[in-house]
């Protein structure tokens, strides 16, 4: 892949284009805010940002209530600035919230942010906000996004403190990972700042202004995946220490001190992962502390992410749980019931009726004695009935809940529920002879269902675009390391509408790559849900396991597909 890129190449922008706290900052066209903020970037942003004097058309003078293509009504300016503007509009068809980017059609940068919001377009990652829509129309350039009221940005987490190490873990294992992505696709960002990051309410992390945003602003970089990396190792300084690692203050975070260099997050703040802040280090353009540590810098964010995966996973904090408050006792249960009350309080003192006299007589003392023992008889009665009745029950062999005996084998007890059995390796199935994302099949075995095998876009075709040799499909093959007793399986798909089945060859075949070579059937094939499931009614002595995709589902156009496997779990 090429070095070099443009914001015309890069990922779209994906949920309102600028912070909605910054408005009154950014509601003006002399550029000042914009200014101000690239003060406060890494060395790279400030020399890839344009001033506001470049040439360019005046920004249309639209107002709330305007429409769109019959369709679009803009609500809201949350952006004004170097002749264009940003919007929150309302999709009347769908009847939902969108973002909406406006500028006049002889703007200087127009024909690149058109090819920017249709390159992103085309990347359809759920990790980043769609661009949903890219016209020229009426004079009007304008790129219509996704709009998320539930999600929120990463400079207003940061407002209420630092993250905890797992937090931060999260952030920058999944940030990493959605870059690695879109670079692979030939996608960059270059303005990846802690507007552009959103947490939404399940706690995933979307990223939004992937390329819109920078071709809106002319920015470009000499070495694209360098400069997102650097900005994602920004972003984790941040979060561990609300500190920005550069000498100016920005993003309402206080700059490090002028002349001092870039220090270590660990040395900022007590008490920082040491591992999440050695990432950090790596990530920024810090040669000299990286070598002192014997690390080797991460340039892409696929190194980043690799980086990653190599540390030990984090786990969550213990939760923390809140003492009850004190048992109040009501006055009964504290003892005054029946007590004489305080002086000068007027209560009634209840009169308390005198208990029957025992019966003393001697027909007395005989009732009482008959009617122990007919209750002693009556409970020893019962009790045998009762063990007669569960000893019947365990040995009747038509009762399901029984448990028998084998006198042959000495079985005692039912068998032990399915575990996980271990995964040697898992490999793209090819039967046309050709991968699809070969280097992304760990992803589908690596316990983590937020990473996923992805499988490209394809037009025109769930069958895998009619390719040729895609002709039987694809899928992913594990391999258990050696013949083991399968008793069921358990796959996370990365979306549902998939057409899949699973298979499992003879427990003789080695390295099966044909469709043929997995004879044995272990689910039907059928349009999946969420994932697909299934318990063995007997086990299938096997080494090998095919996931196998006929059909992929639509991926946000009825022309376009595409599909993958979140997560593989074989249980023996």
């Amino acid at each position: 892949m090429a070095e070099r890129s443009t914001a015309a190449v890069d990922v779209a922008d994906n949920s309102g284009d600028e912070p909605l706290a910054a408005k009154a900052d950014e509601a003006t066209t002399d550029g000042t805010a914009e200014a101000q903020e690239t003060a406060g970037t890494s060395p790279q942003d400030a020399d890839d940002e344009q001033s506001s004097s470049e040439a360019a058309s005046a920004t249309p003078d639209l107002h709330s209530g305007h429409r769109l293509a019959q369709r679009y009504r803009l609500e809201e300016c949350v952006t004004r600035l170097d002749g264009f503007s940003s919007w929150r509009a309302v999709d009347e068809k769908l009847r939902r919230a969108v973002g909406v980017h406006l500028l006049p059609a002889d703007h200087p940068r127009a024909r690149s942010v058109l090819a920017a919001a249709r390159s992103s377009a085309l990347l359809g990652d759920p990790r980043f906000v769609q661009v949903l829509d890219a016209v020229e129309e009426d004079d009007l350039v304008y790129v219509v996004h996704e709009w998320l009221p539930d999600a929120t940005e990463l400079t207003a987490l940061l407002a209420s403190g630092p993250m905890d190490a797992h937090d931060a873990y999260q952030m920058v294992s999944q940030i990493s990972q959605a870059m690695a992505a879109a670079h692979r696709e030939g996608l960059a960002h270059l303005r990846l700042t802690p507007g552009a990051v959103l947490r939404s309410s399940t706690g995933q992390y979307r990223i939004r202004g992937l390329a819109v945003n920078a071709a809106l602003r002319g920015i470009t970089a000499e070495r694209p995946q360098r400069t997102d990396t650097e900005a994602i190792g920004a972003l984790l300084y941040a979060a561990l220490t609300l500190r920005w690692p550069y000498e100016n203050d920005a993003y309402g975070l206080s700059g490090l001190p002028k002349g001092v260099g870039l220090i270590a997050p660990d040395q900022v703040r007590a008490g920082i992962h040491r591992g999440l802040s050695e990432l950090a280090m790596r990530a920024l353009a810090n040669d000299g502390a990286t070598a002192s540590r014997q690390e080797q810098p991460c340039t892409t964010p696929d190194d980043l992410a690799k980086a990653v995966a190599a540390m030990p996973r984090i786990r969550p904090p213990e939760p923390t749980f809140t003492a009850p408050p004190e048992y109040q006792r009501t006055t009964y249960q504290q003892g005054t019931y029946g007590r004489p009350a305080r002086p000068g309080v007027g209560v009634t003192q209840p009169v308390l009726a005198a208990p029957p006299a025992p019966l003393q007589s001697r027909t007395g003392k005989v009732l009482k004695w008959a009617v122990s023992a007919l209750l002693i008889a009556a409970l020893g009665l019962g009790s045998w009935q009762l063990a007669e009745t569960l000893l019947d029950r365990d040995n009747d062999p038509g009762n399901p809940g029984s448990t028998q005996t084998n006198p042959e084998n000495g079985d005692k007890h039912a068998p032990a529920p399915p575990k996980p059995l271990r995964i040697v390796e898992a490999t793209e199935f090819m039967p046309g002879g050709s991968g699809i994302k070969q280097e992304d099949v760990p992803y589908a075995v690596d316990g983590k269902s937020d990473t996923a095998w992805i499988t490209p876009q394809y037009k025109g075709y769930a069958n895998f675009g009619n390719l040729a040799n895609r002709k039987q499909g694809s899928g992913i093959v594990v391999d258990l390391g050696s013949v083991q007793d399968v008793r069921g399986i358990k796959i996370e798909m990365y979306r549902s509408g998939q057409k899949a089945e699973v298979l499992a060859a003879d427990k003789s075949a080695s390295a099966p790559s044909s469709l043929s070579d997995f004879s044995h059937r272990l689910t039907e094939l059928a349009t999946a849900g969420g994932g697909l499931e299934k318990n063995l009614d007997e086990p299938m002595r096997t080494r090998y396991i095919l996931i196998h995709i006929t059909e992929l589902p639509p991926d946000g156009s009825a022309s376009l597909f595409r599909g993958g496997i979140s997560e593989i779990s074989v249980l023996g």
